[in-house]
């Protein structure tokens, strides 16, 4: 096991260490804390304040983020 920070901006956003198996992708992380039908096209994903691929395995010490695109139906930035 390792540890990462996850950064959620969605909705209301909340910060913490979680600990995910080594070895764990960038997409398989986003399915499993994302989950339900979102789509990674629609989040900004970034590890350690970099856009990354979704094949990149994390490793300890990650900062992950991800930020929606679109809130309520509006392109933000």
């Amino acid at each position: 096991m390792i540890k990462v920070l996850f950064i959620n901006n969605d909705g209301g956003g909340f910060a913490d260490y979680v600990e995910i198996e080594a070895g764990t992708t960038v997409n398989a992380f986003f399915r499993d804390k994302i989950g339900g039908d979102a789509s990674p096209a629609d989040y900004t994903i970034r590890v350690n304040r970099q856009p990354i691929a979704s094949s990149q395995e994390l490793v300890e010490g990650d900062r992950v983020t991800f930020t929606p695109t679109k809130i309520d139906g509006n392109i933000v930035g």
